[in-house]
């Protein structure tokens, strides 16, 4: 009488393998370090496809940074927008206390559109705790996400711009407050390469 041969489950052990490797995967790249390297690759790429183009530079129209793992194509393309047209934005910052106040500006009505846009819709995700995940987002905006209740805002639309007060009586906001307005105002006055020396620095 024969033994039967023993089988053994090659299969399912694989597959605990590579559900493994695929979590660990999504752990490093939802980490700052790993969105920092991934941004990197993508900026050596830009770099290497944009150089050379007769002077042409950046073309953040194309740029796979402005989008997100939770942002929709409309979103990325108002990002593009704005960078592509920083040089009419105008932005002032008064730190308060226990926040922000910020007005923003355009001087082109279809940049100033999508500006209301954009900041209307990011403080909505913030509400409800809907982060877009922009591959090129400041981890600044980590907390915004995870604490909205300790955010009080007031928005208006004025004819001076876009008016944002933003308050808390929690101090690590309102130094993630602080730090948040001057990046945005950073980005405003240098556009992408604003972003891309932040990256680095990270």
């Amino acid at each position: 009488m024969s033994t039967p041969p023993i089988r053994r489950p090659y299969g399912r052990i694989l597959i605990g393998v590579v559900a493994v490797l695929i979590f660990a995967a999504a752990g490093f790249w939802f980490s700052g370090y790993g969105r920092a390297m991934m941004y990197r690759m993508m900026h050596a790429q830009m770099h290497g496809q944009m150089h050379g183009a007769e002077g042409m530079g950046h073309d953040e129209l194309i740029m796979p940074g402005l989008q997100g793992v939770n942002a929709t194509a409309d979103e990325s393309a108002d990002l593009a927008v704005m960078f592509n047209n920083f040089h009419t934005l105008s932005r002032t910052v008064e730190e308060l206390p226990n926040g922000i106040r910020t007005v923003t500006s355009s001087s082109d009505p279809d940049v100033m559109g999508t500006l209301a846009t954009h900041v209307f819709q990011m403080i909505q995700r913030v509400e409800t705790a809907d982060d877009p995940q922009i591959f090129i987002q400041s981890p600044t905006l980590d907390i915004f996400f995870e604490r909205p209740e300790a955010i009080t805002t007031e928005i208006e639309l004025t004819d001076a711009g876009i008016v944002v007060v933003q308050t808390s009586d929690d101090p690590e906001m309102v130094a993630a407050l602080h730090t948040h307005a001057a990046e945005v105002s950073d980005m405003a006055a240098r556009g992408m390469q604003a972003v891309h020396e932040m990256m680095m620095n990270r």
